[in-house]
């Protein structure tokens, strides 16, 4: 029997790779909502900093935060085809689900907008938990481990972030991190995550052991 029953998903740069949609509207939104634009090459440095430390480097005004969200939300709803899956998607979720480890998803993002990118890989999806805040995932994964009937012992949550760490870690569940999304992999490996996964078939070799 595999360690793990429930693997709670981010999808933004964990299952769909956004990272180069997310810089090409980046300073569309900053202009938008008063922040500092980006220099591409700043891109790098600020991939090794933590979400706080993002925020307070581009002079983002937290009460602004809610708003660029949604507004995020909805550029994002509108690139139809800006945004693709990572190659192996599929397949991964289907090894998971053939070993009976359910699969949650649990992002800022949109279901419909999720779905859509999914495609037919959101057959092995068993709930989407959606529309979470900046620093509001924590909640959303006890509400996904609710509504799915899990073990909290048996769950891992995989994302992409150090956010999405320190949410599992206050939600108090194992913490899964892929090196391919938006925080770069030292950066995800010095916040001590439980497991951390170069690509999927890592993950899935790890999941199941």
């Amino acid at each position: 029997m595999s360690s793990f029953s429930l693997a709670i998903f981010d999808y933004d740069g964990t299952l769909a790779d956004s990272f180069p949609w997310f810089c090409s509207v980046l300073n569309q939104t900053a202009r938008q909502f008063g922040f500092r634009e980006v220099a591409e090459n700043e891109i790098d440095e600020l991939r090794a900093l933590g979400t706080r430390e993002i925020v307070a480097r581009l002079g983002v005004a937290k009460w602004k935060l809610p708003a660029i969200a949604m507004h995020m939300r909805k550029l994002s709803a509108e690139s139809r085809d800006a945004v693709a899956l990572f190659p192996g998607v599929e397949a991964m979720l289907a090894s998971l689900a053939a070993k009976n480890i359910s699969v949650a998803i649990v992002s800022s993002n949109t279901e419909p907008t999720i779905r859509r990118t999914l495609g037919a890989a959101a057959v092995h999806v068993s709930h989407f938990q959606c529309g979470a805040s900046l620093w509001g995932k924590g909640a959303m994964f006890k509400a996904a481990i609710r509504h799915l009937g899990a073990d909290k012992r048996r769950t891992i949550a995989i994302g992409d972030e150090v956010r999405d760490i320190e949410a599992a870690r206050g939600a108090g569940i194992a913490s899964g991190a892929v090196t391919f999304g938006y925080n770069t992999g030292a950066t995800l490996r010095a916040q001590g995550p439980d497991l951390v996964f170069d690509d999927y078939a890592d993950l899935v070799a790890k999941l199941t052991a």
